[in-house]
């Protein structure tokens, strides 16, 4: 049997240096202890940088790479192999791989050029055998002071010597990290579908950051569309946000107000730096309920009688008309007689009230008075409800009087001698409510008597037995005129004394007879 000598060549450990890396050097570390021998082991000079320890039997060969000093390298390679093997036998040889640093070694790579007359049988981790009968173990990543080991099943194919070379490399990093972030401006704009025209708009704004990192210098601006305007009258508002960090929001909020109902549509708009933006629309429909009144009245009506009045509101808008109240004064000259349900009498006037009225929906309510006097009589109603523009309506009715004339003639002395005078009174009352006009009084004697003379409002004139009054121009409501005839007694008889009435609004004349006894 031949002694086999492992000679280890010094290896040359690669390494990468990076932007942030914590470890650039090796520190100073005492070599991977190894087992304690049974027995005491020779220390020898191999090849290179290398030592070997031999107790006779089993060789130990150690070298550290890059620098071949355990206190500036970073891998310690030791190979551990029989001192002595038997052609074609078997055998067992072991690499162990030692981290001498406090940080992470990364790819890792163990080498061994093995000569022509020695086959691999077997390897732990699995060897690649490269052209050359290179054999390659990449052991991946070693933490601080870990160790691995290779176990490789060899056998000799000659008598000849083995003399293979072996060497570790390694790569250790060095890294730092740069945060990468990606904020996200995201806007919400937020007004209700629709408001009433008299209402404020509440409108809020929502910027949010949903991505990550903070968002600088944020500008929320809302330039509203023509018709909407701020408290102030003015049309654009902007806020600001110096810093939005990641996952927050900021809340805007103010109030808009509609010159006029429609649909009105913007959109809000964030930006900040980094050339960040965002955007969103809302849409409301100012509505607005719109009425309309129309009123029907009795058009010509006597005094005395009564008067019917009806009103019809109607919802012309689009939105109904809350708290509605309809209400008409009552004439003057009228007394109040009836309203329609609902109605009430509040303050000289008839009042309705209707919680809502919807779009499109119409209310009919009435009411009657009594006349007192003739003359035109016109008065309005009026229609008011919440976030409408108040609507009223007149009607005038031609209340036309009713003149009553009542005829009276009576004798002051019956009976009476024949030579002596008589007196009769010709009473005219107008017991209407209106005045009657050319009243006209006209007495007829009998041959029996003689016209003596006439007096009262108006001058009469005798012609023959006719003594005719000229006309009385109006007799009032209530008035009475008196007239006066004298006539004398020139025969005996039954004699009968005949008054006659005409005026405008009599379309036959009124005849009275006094009755006259003279002896």
């Amino acid at each position: 049997m031949k002694k086999q000598v492992l000679g280890l060549l010094a290896g040359i450990a690669t390494v990468a240096v990076m932007t942030g890396c914590q470890c650039v050097k090796a520190k100073k570390h005492a070599a991977a202890p190894a087992p304690a021998p049974a027995k005491a082991m020779m220390v020898k000079k191999a090849t290179g940088c290398a030592s070997m320890k031999t107790d006779g039997s089993q060789n130990v060969v150690s070298q550290a790479f890059p620098t071949g000093d355990v206190n500036s390298s970073l891998i310690l390679l030791e190979t551990t192999a029989p001192a002595e093997v038997v052609v074609n036998q078997p055998f067992i040889c072991k690499l162990k791989a030692t981290n001498l640093t406090d940080c992470d070694l990364e790819d890792v790579v163990v080498t061994d050029k093995l000569p022509a007359n020695l086959d691999v049988m077997a390897s732990d981790p699995k060897a690649i055998v490269k052209e050359g009968n290179l054999a390659e173990w990449s052991l991946g990543q070693l933490g601080p002071k870990e160790s691995k080991t290779i176990t490789v099943k060899l056998q000799p194919k000659d008598a000849s010597d083995i003399t293979h070379c072996a060497k570790a490399s390694a790569v250790t990093s060095m890294c730092s990290t740069v945060k990468v972030v990606s904020p996200k401006l995201q806007l919400k704009k937020t007004t209700p579908s629709t408001a009433l025209l008299c209402n404020k708009i509440p409108v809020k704004l929502v910027v949010s950051n949903t991505g990550t990192g903070a968002i600088k210098n944020v500008l929320v601006t809302d330039n509203l569309p023509a018709g909407l305007a701020l408290a102030d009258g003015k049309t654009a508002t902007s806020f600001t946000v110096p810093v939005l960090a990641a996952g927050e929001s900021k809340e805007f909020v103010f109030d808009a107000k509609a010159a006029k109902s429609g649909e009105f549509k913007n959109t809000a708009t964030a930006t900040a730096d980094g050339d960040l933006k965002a955007e969103d629309a809302s849409t409301v429909v100012v509505q607005q309920p719109i009425l309309v009144i129309t009123k029907d009245a009795t058009k010509t009506q006597f005094a005395g009688r009564v008067i019917d009045y009806t009103i019809t509101v109607t919802n012309t808008g689009d939105a109904a008309a809350q708290n509605l109240v309809v209400s008409d004064p009552i004439p003057a000259g009228t007394t109040f007689v009836k309203a329609s349900a609902g109605g009430k009498v509040v303050e000289g006037k008839v009042m309705w009230s209707v919680a809502s009225l919807e779009p499109n929906g119409k209310t009919t309510v009435s009411f009657t008075v009594n006349t007192a006097v003739a003359g035109k009589i016109v008065n309005k109603a009026t229609a008011e409800a919440a976030c409408a523009t108040a609507v009223s309506a007149s009607a005038e009715t031609d209340v036309k009087g009713i003149p009553a004339i009542l005829l009276e003639v009576v004798d002051i002395t019956d009976p009476i001698e024949v030579g002596a005078q008589e007196t009769y009174v010709i009473k005219v009352t107008n017991q209407g409510n209106a005045p009657d006009n050319n009243i006209k009084i006209v007495c007829t004697l009998e041959d029996s008597q003689n016209y003596v003379s006439s007096s009262g409002p108006t001058a009469g004139t005798a012609n023959g037995q006719v003594i005719t009054f000229a006309p009385l121009a109006s007799l009032g409501p209530k008035q009475v005129a008196e007239w006066k005839v004298e006539v004398k007694a020139v025969k005996a008889g039954d004699v009968r004394f005949t008054t006659q009435l005409t005026s405008d609004m009599l379309t036959r004349p009124v005849q009275e007879t006094e009755a006259t006894n003279q002896y």
